[in-house]
């Protein structure tokens, strides 16, 4: 596991979205060989989004040999409505670049056989060859996607209930009313996001240290299923000083070195 740390949360969101533009154009996608992200949601990344639209707009960055799949969606929520994920992500990346709609994947958290709908998305990931590089944020209790605290490492995409602590935390987006909040969402498995070639996790803010210090420092298991990035070959963490305040001291001296190395 790499951990990166940044100044500040804007760096972060600097920081990645320059990760990606690389990744992408070192991959050299084509319309038979596409490059295939996963992408989250939240406010997390929406400062990497902003600088992947700016980098597009200069003439830095395509998206016409990218693939998407989104890591959840709400249950119950129209794909019209604002605060839906499908919303999020026309309003913040897909509007504005030239990635084709058909190309993009989002969960259907309205259809009618929801096992149904997971496991045609999971069929969809697997039509491409997998998830080259997966993009996610961190909850304050150590989710990841929507795999709130007891999901299984080995989960697949299906429907979860969601915390009352994941509730208020997006309370926020629903004019801070929990209750306008959906009680359940589909989501990515831990399982489905190990499969990705690459995972990388953004985490700003003092909320999330002790997140981090589960996934660097705390040992594997079910109730920080970030922790399950430890036994990914390929992982990192991207995050700001705030955000390492749980770890110790050696720890962040030592990621330091790595980075100035």
């Amino acid at each position: 596991m790499q951990l990166v740390i940044r100044e500040s949360s804007t760096a972060v969101g600097l920081w990645a979205a320059r990760y990606v533009q690389q990744r992408i154009q070192r991959f050299a996608p084509t319309r038979d060989r596409p490059f295939v992200l996963g992408l989250p949601t939240g406010g997390t990344p929406v400062e990497m989004y902003r600088h992947l639209v700016e980098f597009h707009q200069q003439g830095e960055l395509s998206f016409a040999h990218v693939v998407t799949f989104n890591l959840d969606e709400y249950v119950g929520l129209s794909a019209t409505h604002p605060q839906s994920y499908h919303a999020y992500m026309n309003r913040h990346l897909f509007d504005h670049v030239d990635i084709p709609r058909d190309r993009t994947h989002l969960l259907n958290g309205n259809a009618a056989n929801i096992e149904e709908e997971c496991a045609q998305y999971e069929a969809a990931i697997q039509s491409y060859g997998g998830i080259e590089l997966l993009i996610g944020g961190v909850g304050i209790d150590g989710h990841i996607a929507f795999n709130e605290p007891g999901s299984s490492l080995r989960s697949r995409t299906r429907i979860k209930a969601l915390t009352q602590s994941t509730k208020q935390a997006n309370a926020r987006f629903f004019g801070d009313d929990v209750e306008q909040v959906p009680h359940h969402a589909l989501t990515m498995g831990v399982g489905t996001i190990m499969d990705a070639n690459e995972v990388m996790i953004m985490a700003q803010g003092s909320k999330k240290s002790l997140a981090v210090h589960h996934a660097i420092e705390g040992a594997v298991n079910h109730l920080w299923t970030i922790s399950a990035l430890q036994l990914h070959p390929h992982s990192t963490i991207i995050c700001d000083e705030e955000a390492t305040l749980e770890l110790k001291v050696k720890t962040v001296r030592y990621f330091k070195t790595l980075m100035q190395t």
